[in-house]
């Protein structure tokens, strides 16, 4: 398929540029399993769930992964940490990448320099990049005193409160460089209300990286490479969902880098088995979906992987009719916006 056919106009108003004031107090648009559209609140999200259905979270936390430095021509430099690939050494990408050639170093703080080692070539514009903390400290700490939110480069505001950029449930090492956005809008109350309404919560994690935010630059979607990622599904959260699929109740995945761990860990009968690895899992139209009922994902940007998964579970008809509604009735896109509910056939 052509990357074009994956394209829609956004007008940069409706690109949101902060959270809204609460959490949940964020638009939902509702696609039915039959197709038709409904706009509801997300605190209205319980009601639309049957008692025995699965909720499946990423509970990955976002780093303090962006960073600002000089190299040694005084120019400014930004750098985007995707990954540890080894103590001291992270993967980053670079902004201007051509300032920051193999040697250079990058004065962040008088507590933290970088030296760049290489160009990755699975990688194109990232650096790894060799970190040191001043008298030989921490690394780790370095990075998240110096660092900021890695709020997307579309958001030109200055967030106020950096924690509205993590979802509540996040627990861990922080270790993503981006939030898996749909989960932002969860407030404790949304949560107890599904409790009590009798569905289920299990999380795996997906550490966010340049997989699930890189552009599809190739004119067919085909041609587009995906990145690693690293993902954790424990053997809870296995068996959560195997015994919620059991029980004939619906797996519903909060966010597509859920999707793409289920999926990577689903063989050919659905059975679903823990396991933790990197996964490079391009979802694409003609996938079969062999666990994923449900998807709760914000909107997202044109010629996108992660739109690109989305008509692979609603069809082109379906995302295009969605999109259409949210635009037409002024829905909020991107990370800090609104977002949907829907249903692969059948679910």
């Amino acid at each position: 398929m052509r990357t074009e056919d994956f394209d829609y106009a956004l007008p940069h108003d409706r690109i949101a540029q902060e959270p809204p004031a609460h959490r949940d107090a964020s638009r939902l648009l509702h696609v039915a399993p039959d197709g038709t559209l409904h706009d509801r609140r997300f605190a209205e999200l319980p009601g639309l769930m049957r008692p025995g259905d699965l909720l499946v979270a990423n509970d990955t936390r976002v780093r303090k992964a962006r960073l600002r430095g000089r190299v040694d021509d005084g120019s400014t430099v930004e750098l985007l940490v995707l990954e540890r690939v080894t103590d001291g050494i992270h993967r980053c990408l670079v902004q201007p990448a051509k300032r920051v050639r193999p040697g250079a170093c990058v004065v962040v703080s008088d507590a933290l320099s970088a030296t760049c080692l290489g160009l990755p070539e699975e990688h194109p514009g990232a650096r790894d990049m060799a970190f040191t903390a001043r008298a030989g400290g921490d690394v780790e700490a370095a990075i998240d005193d110096c660092g900021t939110a890695p709020v997307p480069p579309y958001v030109r505001k200055e967030l106020a409160d950096a924690g509205r950029y993590q979802t509540l449930y996040a627990r861990g090492a922080p270790e993503s460089a981006a939030a898996p956005t749909a989960g932002l809008h969860f407030t404790p109350s949304v949560l107890d209300a599904l409790r009590r309404r009798g569905v289920g919560w299990t999380t795996v994690r997906l550490n966010v990286g340049l997989a699930t935010f890189a552009p599809i630059r190739t004119a067919s979607i085909d041609d587009h490479r995906m990145h690693e990622e690293a993902y954790q599904l424990p053997s809870d959260a296995a068996a959560a969902v195997m015994a919620a699929r059991t029980a004939g109740g619906r797996v519903i995945a909060v966010g597509t880098t859920v999707v793409r761990v289920l999926e990577s860990c689903a063989s050919s009968d659905g059975t679903v088995r823990p396991g933790s690895g990197r996964t490079r899992l391009y979802i694409k139209p003609g996938h079969e979906f062999r666990v994923v009922d449900g998807l709760l994902t914000n909107f997202h940007q044109p010629r996108s992987s992660l739109l690109v998964l989305l008509a692979a579970f609603i069809g082109t008809d379906g995302w295009r009719a969605a999109y259409g509604h949210a635009l037409s009735n002024r829905y909020r896109f991107l990370s800090f916006g609104d977002c949907m509910l829907c249903w692969h056939a059948g679910a």
